[in-house]
C-alpha cells in the first residue's frame, strides 16, 4: 500500500484529503508546516509527497530546495497542491523537481485523487515490465 506525505497548513483540506486517499487504500502520513515536512519525509519515507507551497516556518519551494540536496529523498515524487497560479510559480515548482502542478481552485479533491491514483498505476505498469 503507498504511502503518502500530505504537507498542508490548511486543516480542513489536510484532513479531507487524508479521509479520501485512506477510504482509497492509501496510507497517509501527515505535517502542517514545511519543518514538519522535512521530518516526516526523512522518518517516513513517503511513496508521494502532496506539498502545499504557502507554508509556515519553510515554504513549499524551500522544502524543494532541501530535497534536491539529499541523495536519499530527491527522487520522491512530489505534487504540489497550491493556490500559486502563476505560471513562474508553476515553473519555479516544475523545475525544482515537482512531477505535477495543481492549482487549488482549479482541481477538486476527486480529480486529485484520481490523477494520484493514476500515477502509482503507471508507476506499478512501468516497474512490472522486463
Amino acid at each position: 500500500m503507498p504511502k503518502i506525505l500530505i504537507i498542508e497548513d490548511d486543516n480542513f483540506l489536510r484532513l479531507a484529503l487524508e479521509k479520501k486517499l485512506k477510504k482509497e487504500g492509501f496510507e497517509v502520513v501527515t505535517a502542517s508546516d514545511g519543518e514538519e515536512g522535512l521530518q516526516k519525509i526523512i522518518t517516513e519515507l513517503p511513496d508521494l509527497v502532496l506539498l502545499d507551497i504557502i507554508l509556515p516556518k519553510k515554504t513549499g519551494f524551500g522544502f524543494l530546495e532541501d530535497l534536491k540536496k539529499d541523495p536519499n529523498l530527491k527522487s520522491i515524487p512530489i505534487i504540489i497542491v497550491s493556490q500559486l497560479g502563476q505560471p513562474e510559480d508553476i515553473d519555479k515548482g516544475i523545475n525544482l523537481g515537482a512531477i505535477e502542478y495543481f492549482v487549488k481552485a482549479k482541481v477538486s479533491l476527486d480529480d486529485l485523487v484520481s490523477r494520484i491514483k493514476k500515477f502509482f498505476e503507471e508507476k506499478r505498469a512501468g516497474s512490472s515490465i522486463g
